[in-house]
Parts: structure tokens; sequence; C-alpha cells
């Protein structure tokens, strides 16, 4: 399973705003990221359509986290970003109307092995939030526990 870029990008903007504490402009968000202005645009404005910044005009404006970076699940973030996160569509969820390319979803060992790999990944990227990674270092990265 791979996250799209979008949801890579914004998790690091979220991160830097958690981090800075302070209202940014999309010019240093892009600057301090390394994120094309552009695509930051448009992401910067799907993260505050779907409730996690805010954002103000004019001198001392910038974006900040609508809530607490301690309230925002990874998780949340990539699936408003990417939808449901699954490494095969089927495994998504487990109702049997899914298009499945099994000759029977219902016994199919790969989309139950998947079901439960998909099960694991959204418990940890729930489980981790956007100040458990603004406060992460190198080190820690390794001791997350599965």
């Amino acid at each position: 399973m791979r996250i799209s870029r979008k949801a890579e990008y914004a998790l690091r903007a979220l991160v830097a705003l958690a981090r800075h504490g302070q209202p940014l402009q999309i010019g240093e968000l892009s600057r301090v990221e390394n994120i094309p202005v552009k695509f930051l645009e448009q992401i910067l404005l799907s993260l505050r359509n779907d409730g996690f910044l805010a954002s103000k005009r004019g001198v001392g404006g910038g974006y900040t986290l609508k809530q607490s970076a301690d309230q925002i699940p990874v998780g949340k973030v990539v699936r408003a970003l990417d939808g449901p996160i699954a490494p095969l569509p089927c495994a998504a969820t487990t109702s049997d109307d899914v298009p499945c390319s099994c000759p029977d979803p219902r016994t199919c060992p790969i989309r139950s092995f998947m079901t439960q790999l998909h099960g694991g990944m959204n418990a940890l990227l729930d489980a981790r939030t956007i100040d458990d990674l603004a406060k992460m270092d190198v080190g820690q990265a390794l001791a997350f526990d599965i």
C-alpha cells in the first residue's frame, strides 16, 4: 500500500504547522517543506475544507491547525485525501458486494489476509497523531510498536 504524494505532503504540512505553533503562509510552508506552491495550495484547501486547518488573510495571517495536533489521527488525514486505506479494494470492507477478482470472495484466503492487514494498518495509522509525528525524532521512528 502506498499513500499518495498529496497525502504525504498534507502530513508534512500538518506536522510543520504543529511544530511551528503559529500561522504559516503558503510560501513559507512551501519553502520549508519543499512542496510546490500550486500543489500545496490545493492540499491546504482540501485540509481546510475537511476541518483540519483554519486560515486567516492579511498581516500575521496564514494557516493554522483548527484543532490540537494530538486530536488529529494520521489515518484520518490519509483517508480524507486518499479514501479507504487497503491493500486490495475488496479488503476495505467486509461486504460481499465489493468487486473482487477471486472466484468466491467469501472463501478467498487472500482477501481474508488482506482484510486483516487492512485492519492492522488502519489501527496503527489511527493510533498515531500529528502531534506524535511532530515530536518524533529519527530514532523514535524505529520504536513504533505494531
